[in-house]
């Protein structure tokens, strides 16, 4: 006999698309330890664009949970402005072209970025998370070079 709101079938796994906009949505609500276990326990963020003495690469949950704790602290993402997510050929992957607005918490200033993310999902969760933004608006955003530098060392 089966109980009040027990399901027969197991949920499908969390599609591309599905936890693309999970991570979004944590992002507004700055929950970045329930971000970074979107990943899987070996999933890989990468960003192509990296300025020197910021990471290219990250692998590992434990390893993104390290690198966007403090991320709340540096930038109050408020609001994600424009949002547009190609499904590819592959069923596991998206492209998502989304720009995100707020506030610089150091300065008070505005923040609006532009970003574009490839995402690769395995087993419900991201395998793979290429993030490419521009540095030299990062810097432009935090009030120069040295405060970017400072902001993303590692």
């Amino acid at each position: 006999m089966q109980a009040k709101g027990e399901h027969t079938m197991t949920e499908p796994p969390r599609t591309a698309g599905d936890l693309f906009a999970e991570s979004l949505r944590l992002l507004l609500v700055k929950d970045m330890i329930g971000y970074s276990e979107l990943w899987a326990i070996d999933g890989v963020i990468e960003f192509p664009f990296a300025a020197a003495n910021y990471p290219a690469r990250l692998t590992g949950r434990a390893a993104i949970e390290d690198y966007l704790r403090s991320y709340p602290d540096l930038l109050d993402v408020q609001e994600i402005t424009e949002r547009t997510v190609h499904q590819t050929t592959d069923p596991d992957r998206v492209i998502a072209e989304f720009e995100a607005a707020g506030v610089v918490v150091a300065t008070g200033r505005p923040y609006r970025m532009r970003y574009v993310a490839v995402l690769t999902a395995r087993d419900g969760e991201i395998a793979s998370y290429r993030d490419y933004w521009s540095p030299l608006a990062g810097a432009e955003i935090l009030g120069g070079l040295d405060e970017f530098t400072a902001a993303f060392t590692v």
